[in-house]
């Protein structure tokens, strides 16, 4: 039986998803490098060490998890919490998830997504949403079978 209840084990052969701990920075890193390739982005140092600070730092409002399967990483994924002027409860950002390359194809996305669907509902949230490239296409079978497509284009301005 296990102890927290926010911990998700699909089934034997799937891995086991949990919350970050302070320990698992030498498993969580890769995956977020791998990310990082996978959109072309190139996040500094100081800003990956500040997002590991308060992806672990309980009075921010962001969190992760991560799929493991024994000690070995297959995948993570980050949420935030934010205020809506449009409801009550709070909205969730599944700002990132990935899944390693080696281990796509076998339902772990979806279990990450479910993952943090019990967090949001646990937090008493209104609504989980996410965003992804156009051309994420693989990403998008999964998110269109998961979720509905909002319609709504992203605009941003770097500041």
């Amino acid at each position: 039986m296990m102890t927290d209840p926010l911990q998700t084990k699909v089934s034997e052969s799937q891995p086991v998803i949990r919350r970050l701990e302070p320990d698992d920075y030498g498993r969580w890193l890769p995956l977020w490098r791998e990310y990082q390739r996978f959109y072309n982005a190139d996040i500094p140092d100081e800003t990956t060490q500040m997002t590991w600070r308060r992806l672990l730092d309980s009075r921010e409002p962001m969190w992760g998890a991560l799929a493991l399967q024994g000690d070995r990483a297959l995948g993570f994924v980050h949420w935030i919490y934010h205020r809506s002027c449009w409801t009550v409860g709070d909205y969730c950002y599944l700002q990132d998830l990935l899944v390693d390359s080696e281990a796509r194809g076998q339902g772990l996305g979806r279990s990450l997504i479910g993952h943090v669907e019990r967090e949001a509902r646990s937090a008493n949230c209104s609504r989980v949403y996410w965003l992804t490239q156009e051309s994420n296409a693989q990403a998008r079978i999964l998110y269109d079978s998961v979720a509905e497509n909002s319609g709504f284009i992203q605009y941003r301005k770097v500041l």
